[in-house]
């Protein structure tokens, strides 16, 4: 017999959406979905930027939304589309002169060496010329790494010391914890999501129980892993209560002290201007 799902729990406390897709949910109107959300207490949200097609996607709904917010960079998976013009495309909508106060960040980028969907030394590289646009514009980062530890340390080692303060997130970190230590240890955050509720991520938990919780970001990465008890369904930016519960249960914090210094982390990474 199925488990009745319980409803979202509401901590009447403000949360920030750090990491999802926007433009990819499909289980309701854009502003039914965001409206969920706020019920609940998310007040800002970040949709991400992943490939060329979807860089104005981004901009339009940070523009039509007030509590709407972007990033724009491209996904190693895309890492082959990437282009001069892409590249210019990104820079021109970020250079301080010309951004709009409503993108935060460069990113998703990062190296993916578990799907492979691009070529390893064209993600590398890729990965370092928008990092560089970081370093240009002092803006942090939003990362992707995956079965890719040893290469994303190495570039990162290169490029840390010239971000900003506040450098960003390695993002759905599900890394070793040798790789979370360094991170944080150069001033990254890792953003936690869905997956530190399933029955398997006992690594991931290790990572959360071994960091600070100032280290730490909420997200959801929605439409994707869609944490438990609603695994199945498509993701949302609501369900981040259930995320914000398990790292409190593994942290041995309340509920209420996850919340409120995630929502400080979140603000001191992106709002911090």
């Amino acid at each position: 017999m199925a488990k009745t799902k319980r409803d979202i729990p509401n901590f009447q406390l403000p949360i920030i959406e750090t990491h999802f897709h926007l433009d990819y949910l499909k289980e309701g109107s854009t502003e039914e979905i965001l409206e969920k959300a706020r019920a609940i207490g998310v007040e800002r949200f970040m949709t991400i930027a992943v490939s060329p097609d979807n860089l104005e996607k981004v901009i339009s709904l940070t523009e039509n939304h007030d509590d709407v917010y972007g990033t724009l960079g491209i996904h190693p998976h895309d890492a082959e589309l990437y282009t001069d013009e892409t590249e210019a495309f990104i820079r021109q909508h970020l250079a301080p002169e010309n951004r709009s106060l409503k993108l935060r960040a460069v990113g998703e980028i990062g190296l993916d060496y578990f799907y492979d969907n691009a070529d390893r030394k064209i993600q590398r590289d890729v990965f370092e010329r928008q990092l560089q646009i970081a370093v240009d514009f002092q803006l942090p980062v939003v990362i992707h790494t995956r079965e890719a530890d040893e290469d994303t340390q190495a570039i990162l080692s290169n490029f840390a010391p010239l971000m900003s303060t506040n450098k960003g997130v390695i993002h759905s970190f599900t890394s070793g914890i040798d790789l979370a230590r360094y991170c944080v240890g150069q001033g990254f955050n890792l953003g936690i999501n869905g997956i530190v509720t399933f029955g398997k991520a006992d690594n991931v938990r290790e990572v959360v129980a071994d960091t600070a919780i100032e280290k730490l970001l909420l997200e959801t990465d929605s439409p994707f892993l869609t944490p438990m008890p609603y695994r199945g369904k498509e993701n949302a930016p609501c369900y981040l209560p259930f995320i914000a519960e398990k790292i409190a249960e593994v942290k041995g914090l309340s509920v209420e002290a996850v919340l409120e210094q995630c929502y400080k982390n979140s603000l001191t990474t992106f709002f911090n201007d």
